[in-house]
């Protein structure tokens, strides 16, 4: 069955993580996207490792259900290209700094005139407007910005760099897909197109809706370990005897009480109630349960709590994530056919639906894989596009 989003069709004109995740995201829910790359200054991501037999695993990945034609955008042929490529792939999305497009002829306004009902998402680091729009900048720096890592770190050695790109993906990819699926819905009800301007800083500083809320309300500023949630209680990872962490979240009653039972150390919520009751802080609780917790190992730790309901998990290696029961069982790791013919293991969509699940049909395309059979379905002859390839239209 086709997917949830098939009849959508999007050209794709970014690289690297953000915007191509977010295609990605749409392509495995069934939209048409066509990638469209440089053939002498396309995506970076083709030479980033890890690499599988010289061709990179994370662009194969990241680019999995895509077609790709090359175009060289500074060729005064190229908008002519776009322009026909428009009236069918009625959906835009970019990543280039601001005014890139416009001196490409490539931006909204000169587009929608092909296309009145085209919709196009511009996705930067910080926006289309503002003292910072012409900034170059990467996932840290928008983090640091939107002020994530002043609350997210230890007292004693302050931020530490995220193991995942938070800024890129969780508020770049994700805004930038949600917020093309309303105006396509918007599109559906009322005919019109519209712009799109997604900031990355923006959404990371969104995330802060619960750790901004001392501040704005009462000028009170957060810092490291100074939230409940942020290692100003107990909830926290703890080092094990055999050097492993463990993480305990066991903030309601309920599990605080599973938690304490699970330790051999039900006095512990007792004490900590009286302590609570004279106004001092989780740090006496914290200091009892870290030492507590380096008497075993991960194993053992692991093995007393599979049975208690108290949110308390071992922190694993990617190596034991993907061979997790419960990883298996939403079948997270899915093999997705290369171009010849073999597998490669990727992480499958996250998203399940009851009658149109996604499906990955081939990993991430080769450079241009697909321009002729574009072209020619755009209504380009085989002349037309041998003269375009003559003029290095397509490089």
């Amino acid at each position: 069955m086709p997917g949830p989003l098939s009849g959508i069709k999007i050209l794709d004109f970014s690289a690297l993580l953000p915007g191509p995740f977010a295609t990605m995201i749409l392509a495995d829910l069934g939209a048409d996207i066509l990638k469209v790359e440089g053939p002498s200054r396309h995506d970076l991501m083709r030479f980033l490792p890890p690499f599988e037999n010289g061709t990179s695993a994370g662009h194969m990945a990241i680019n999995r259900n895509k077609k790709s034609i090359a175009l060289d955008m500074k060729n005064p042929e190229a908008p002519m290209v776009v322009r026909r490529l428009i009236q069918s792939y009625d959906i835009v999305i970019e990543q280039f700094r601001p005014g890139v497009m416009k001196r490409l002829g490539l931006d909204y306004e000169t587009l929608k005139q092909e296309n009145d009902k085209l919709i196009y998402c511009s996705l930067t680091g910080y926006g289309q407007t503002g003292p910072y729009c012409d900034r170059a900048g990467h996932d840290i720096n928008y983090l640091a910005i939107a002020g994530l890592h002043s609350i997210s770190g230890r007292q004693e050695t302050g931020p530490l760099p995220y193991g995942v790109q938070i800024a890129d993906v969780g508020s770049g990819s994700y805004n930038s897909v949600v917020s093309i699926l309303a105006a396509v819905i918007h599109r559906n009800q009322t005919g019109e197109g519209q712009y799109i301007d997604i900031s990355m800083t923006d959404g990371a500083f969104a995330w802060l809706a619960m750790a901004a809320c001392g501040y704005l309300i009462g000028d009170k500023e957060p810092g490291y370990q100074s939230g409940y949630l942020t290692g100003g209680s107990f909830y926290d990872c703890y080092v094990t005897s055999d050097g492993k962490y463990l993480s305990v979240g066991s903030i309601e009653p309920q599990f605080l009480s599973a938690l304490c039972k699970g330790v051999g150390k039900e006095d512990l919520l007792e004490k900590q109630g009286k302590i609570m009751e004279a106004g001092e802080s989780w740090s006496a609780f914290k200091e009892e349960l870290t030492e507590i917790i380096k008497t075993k190992t991960l194993a053992e730790w692991t093995e007393i709590f599979k049975d208690i309901d108290a949110c308390v998990e071992p922190v694993l290696p990617v190596s034991e994530t993907v061979e997790h029961p419960q990883i298996k069982a939403r079948n997270m790791v899915v093999d997705v056919k290369k171009p010849d013919g073999t597998m490669q293991r990727q992480i499958n969509s996250p998203f399940k639906f009851s009658k149109t699940m996604p499906e990955m049909s081939h990993t991430g395309p080769a450079l241009g894989e697909h321009t002729d059979s574009e072209m020619k379905s755009i209504g380009f002859s085989p002349e037309e596009i041998q003269a375009l390839k003559d003029k290095g239209v397509f490089g």
